[in-house]
């Protein structure tokens, strides 16, 4: 009787483990605008890099991860709790644990509240909008029937004192496959990779965001609750990016094709006089050196804002503050349940171990 009920035991324990397979997919990126592309293109002519398309492949066998491309390559390994990048131009490596990323996590925490303690003169409001919506266009895009959907996403600073403000804008084109046999195993790993990260990391991240920006925080969660909307799965996205104004988000490429085109002013005039004011400020102090905002094109850089000269014209004004920075396209293909050599996840021989770039900077601010 003890033998049958151990038997039965390890015959509930093996069919509540989930079977991993193997998954694989490439993606293609490329600027296709902005007026950033204009200073791309000149920067070409030094360095052919930058204006040719990356192409990664994204491998997936068990509990490991690689996103690989001919410059680099990033593994993730939830069984060994680690983030191993590789720099084949280098040819160099660094493995960083999930414990020191907790730890780089708490010290921009915790620099983000100085900083916050630091600006509360300022009396600055953060707030994020976003939607998404269904538009019922349909088409065939890498041999998928892809629908389409339009999300924007919009990051406002709002000076109390002066009254000036700075926003941020990102619409993205979205064409999303209904299924594609096998990428459950990459929702998956990403849920696995959540709950580890989540543990190690801890939920008090929309608390401490609560309580320093509150319109932020309940922004950011009306943003992940429309984002829920979407179905399927991303076999193109064309993502648009750059300063806007009026609460106004950003022209979607499909009901504006020639608004990215380079034209008008310079990228850096746009944004120095559209973002480089108070809010501006405020929005990179805050969010930038924790975010994905810090640096890009000079939105909410500290500069002195300048006066418009006489001869501007309103309409040129109101093309200033809604210039589209950038605007790129990502393709994905070569979706595969085929089995993934393992030796996607090790690292080349004779390569030299580095310490990662997230803890020298941890320690050096």
């Amino acid at each position: 009787m003890f033998r049958m009920t151990k038997f039965a035991v390890c015959v509930a324990l093996l069919s509540a483990t989930p079977l991993l397979a193997d998954f694989q997919y490439q993606q293609t990126t490329k600027i296709t605008g902005g007026a950033l592309a204009g200073l791309m293109k000149f920067a070409g002519a030094f360095s052919k890099r930058v204006n040719e398309p990356t192409t990664s492949s994204v491998y997936l066998k068990g509990n490991r991860m690689a996103h690989v491309d001919p410059h680099a390559a990033s593994i993730v390994d939830l069984d060994k709790e680690t983030i191993t990048h590789i720099d084949f131009e280098k040819k160099t490596y660094s493995v960083m644990t999930f414990e020191q990323m907790k730890q780089a996590f708490e010290q921009a925490m915790a620099k983000a509240k100085e900083q916050h303690r630091e600006s509360e003169g300022d009396k600055v409001d953060l707030n994020v909008k976003a939607s998404v919506k269904e538009t019922g266009a349909a088409k065939n895009i890498n041999g998928y029937n892809a629908k389409q959907y339009i999300m924007t996403l919009i990051m406002e600073g709002k000076d109390q004192k002066s009254g000036q403000t700075g926003a941020l804008g990102l619409t993205s084109d979205l064409w999303l496959a209904p299924d594609i046999a096998g990428y459950q195993e990459y929702r998956d790993f990403q849920l696995r990779m959540a709950g580890k990260l989540g543990m190690v990391i801890g939920g008090g991240v929309m608390d401490r965001m609560q309580m320093m920006q509150p319109a932020l925080a309940q922004g950011l969660a009306q943003a992940a609750k429309e984002m829920s909307k979407m179905k399927g799965i991303p076999v193109m996205t064309v993502m648009r990016m750059g300063p806007t104004q009026n609460g106004q988000p950003l022209p979607a490429a499909s009901d504006a094709p020639e608004a990215a085109k380079v034209q008008g002013p310079s990228a850096g005039d746009v944004a120095g006089r559209a973002a480089g004011n108070a809010a501006g400020n405020a929005i990179e102090s805050r969010l930038g050196r924790i975010g994905a905002l810090g640096g890009l094109g000079g939105f909410g850089r500290r500069k002195k804002q300048e006066e418009p000269p006489p001869q501007q014209t309103q309409a040129s004004s109101q093309q200033r503050a809604s210039a589209i920075l950038i605007e790129a396209t990502t393709e994905s293909s070569g979706f595969s349940s085929a089995s993934v050599d393992p030796s996607k996840f090790e690292i080349p021989a004779g390569f030299k171990q580095v310490q990662p770039d997230i803890e020298r900077q941890g320690r050096t601010r």
